[in-house]
């Protein structure tokens, strides 16, 4: 059986970041979704869990930091194309994320980052093996 990631987000307004990753290009699973939580889905593997504040604190006793100041933890994907790579990053800052970095070209592979409305920080990147250095 294929290992599933579950990434938990705290969010200040479930409405708007399920809009922004709905555009962002994930799916909602009305099935885990209520007015506290949305289960976002970008494969069959991959889930992003968007959590209110007061939902989020009943896992951890820990403070939610400021992600729009600090930073916790850098989300990447990997997908399959430059072009696919391209497509999520641009709808994400026409969805009203924000681009942290500018895009690298590491040869073998190119990679993009941006931020969701709040502040969590994601890399997308494409990567051809084909053009490791040997």
């Amino acid at each position: 059986m294929a290992k599933k990631i579950f990434i938990n987000l705290p969010v200040a307004d479930l409405g708007k970041s399920m809009d922004f990753y709905t555009k962002t290009g994930f799916t909602n699973n009305p099935v885990f979704t209520d007015e506290t939580a949305a289960c976002m889905v970008l494969s069959d593997e991959i889930y992003v869990m968007l959590l209110t504040h007061d939902k989020f604190t009943q896992f951890t006793d820990k403070k939610i930091i400021d992600a729009k100041t600090g930073i916790g933890v850098i989300n990447s994907v990997s997908l399959d194309s430059r072009a696919e790579m391209d497509i999520m990053a641009d709808a994400a800052l026409n969805a009203g994320g924000t681009e942290p970095s500018t895009p690298k070209d590491y040869g073998f592979m190119q990679q993009r980052s941006f931020s969701d409305p709040d502040g969590n920080h994601w890399e997308v990147c494409y990567m051809d093996m084909s053009q490791f250095p040997g």
